[in-house]
């Protein structure tokens, strides 16, 4: 099983609304007892093992935009298919501090997202956790927002958000169960 958390690598980027995906893997990577100590496949890594299942999880190096490069070396070095494989990444598309999981899908208007259903050839059937970033922009330019710091009432949101993500892959990983998951992270609401 290869876990995926999204974002861009750089102090610069820490903290930011498209570095969701980074906090959710480094939180479950705590919650495991582990560290990325590992760097391969352009992707930072942190590698263990339950209930006698190899548990990688991972941060691309190569930046949003061109995450499918490190995903499919991944995949390929850890002989994974994409139904093996859980992508989390940010989504401007749904409400601040909302969970969504689903099976497969499209890409929406993520662009992290879109370079892995290239990169993999038009493959869709990974499984991925949304973490909503959605709230009202006004004129600003999408990647001013997604690149901007997460701050205030915005973070302890997002902060509850990406917790909640870490302890369900937690349960995931241990149990196997990804239709659990899919009911526990899809019934969460931000308080």
């Amino acid at each position: 099983m290869i876990i995926i958390g999204l974002g861009n690598k750089g102090l610069q980027y820490k903290n930011t609304y498209h570095n969701m995906g980074f906090d959710v893997a480094d939180k479950l990577a705590k919650k495991l007892g582990v560290k990325f100590s590992h760097t391969e496949c352009r992707a930072k890594t942190a590698v263990t093992n339950v209930n006698g299942r190899k548990i990688v999880i991972a941060k691309p190096e190569t930046y949003m935009n061109l995450s499918g490069e490190s995903v499919r070396e991944l995949m390929g070095k850890y002989r994974e298919a994409a139904d093996g494989i859980v992508v989390i990444y940010d989504d401007i598309d749904i409400a601040l501090g909302t969970l969504r999981a689903r099976s497969s899908g499209s890409a929406g208007t993520h662009n992290g997202m879109r370079n892995i259903v290239d990169c993999l050839n038009g493959n869709t059937s990974f499984r991925r956790i949304r973490v909503g970033t959605g709230f009202d922009r006004g004129e600003a330019p999408l990647y001013n927002v997604v690149l901007s710091k997460v701050k205030g009432d915005n973070k302890t949101l997002t902060d509850a958000a990406t917790t909640f993500a870490a302890d369900a892959l937690y349960e995931y990983v241990k149990d196997g169960d990804w239709d659990r998951l899919m009911r526990t992270v899809n019934a969460y609401s931000p308080t």
